[in-house]
């Protein structure tokens, strides 16, 4: 085979070489983190030729391109950082580690790593990683509510919850539990999701009649995530005592009642109005009726005595006014001829 051939068949494959090296180091790391923790952003740089911090410039960056921490040939430069960071990073040279205090929800993404050597020259960058964070958020153990409004003779009315967690559930159900049978009937499920902290709050309703034939029934609620599943308490339901008979009264038991009341209703209704008739009629006396006379008798004479009482006190009054004049005159004649002398 011809010489060049080979060479160009060494150049290809030392190409390929090249592009698979620079595509593995370009694919991102999984790494993951609970929520309000700390995650543990790696960089992975393999200090071969011993470069001293002093000759570096490191420096980390988000999805964004925003700064989380830069080391500027030794030393940290806050100068670069986006306030979002600001106070939440540490850097671990000796395992060239970035740790982000108070993961939240907002900080899944992408981060980059940077190494530049810092020669005369100017930068030259000899190393570059990039690592892909999750965040988690472990739900609340779920926890089974009977409604109040339900009684012993209507169905099976119960509400799971399940708070505070993330990403989504892959699943959430029940599962009941018989004597003879298992089974998982399906719910009405709602998720709500918190403004602030993105974590999502889980409710799965469930209202289904009393399994036929079934002495106890166990209900249970079962979470299924990505990472783990939880199970609530089991809730354990009693047998549904029968419904009581109740005896229907027969129409004839009841209209021969109403007939035979009717007539005394009337009896009672008329006796009722005759008494108020009669107490609202005036009492006249009769000529006969000598204790009525004699109660009136004395009545006269009283007035007659007070008639009379009146003419004297009236008389005197005029007595008194016809002195009182008299007097009056006296002494102005008096005054007169006391003048005159």
């Amino acid at each position: 085979m011809d010489p060049d051939c080979f060479r160009a068949m060494g150049l290809r494959l030392a190409v390929l070489v090249i592009a698979a090296f620079l595509l593995c180091d370009a694919a991102s790391l999984k790494i993951q983190a609970y929520f309000n923790e700390t995650a543990e952003l790696p960089c992975q740089f393999v200090n071969s030729n011993n470069l001293s911090l002093s000759e570096l410039v490191v420096f980390w960056q988000d999805q964004d391109n925003l700064v989380l921490y830069e080391k500027y040939m030794g030393r940290d430069n806050p100068a670069n950082v986006n306030g979002k960071y600001m106070g939440r990073t540490s850097f671990d040279h000796d395992n060239w580690i970035l740790r982000l205090q108070g993961i939240q929800v907002k900080d899944k993404g992408v981060y980059q790593c940077f190494v530049h050597h810092k020669k005369p020259g100017g930068m030259v960058r000899v190393h570059q990683n990039s690592c892909e964070l999750s965040v988690l958020a472990n739900f609340s153990k779920p926890e089974i509510m009977q409604n109040p409004n339900t009684t012993r003779y209507s169905a099976i009315n119960v509400t799971c919850f399940s708070k505070q967690g993330y990403p989504k559930p892959l699943k959430m159900f029940f599962q009941l539990v018989t004597d003879n049978s298992t089974s998982e009937p399906a719910g009405n499920m709602l998720v709500s999701q918190d403004n602030v902290t993105e974590l999502y709050n889980l409710s799965l309703s469930l209202s289904v009649p009393f399994p036929d034939g079934a002495v106890n029934v166990t209900i249970s609620c079962i979470l299924k995530t990505e990472s783990t599943d939880l199970s609530s308490l089991p809730l354990h339901i009693g047998p549904m005592d029968p419904l009581p008979v109740t005896r229907l009264v027969p129409w004839s038991v009841i209209a021969s009642a109403c007939v035979l009341s009717f007539p005394f209703g009337g009896i009672l209704y008329i006796l009722i109005r005759c008494i108020n008739k009669k107490r609202q009629q005036p009492v006249f006396p009769n000529k006969g009726d000598k204790s009525l006379s004699e109660t009136i008798k004395p009545r006269k004479k009283d007035n007659e005595e007070t008639q009379e009482r009146e003419k004297i006190q009236i008389q005197e009054s005029k007595d008194e006014e016809t002195t009182d004049v008299m007097h009056s005159r006296k002494i102005s004649s008096d005054d007169q001829s006391a003048s005159y002398l």
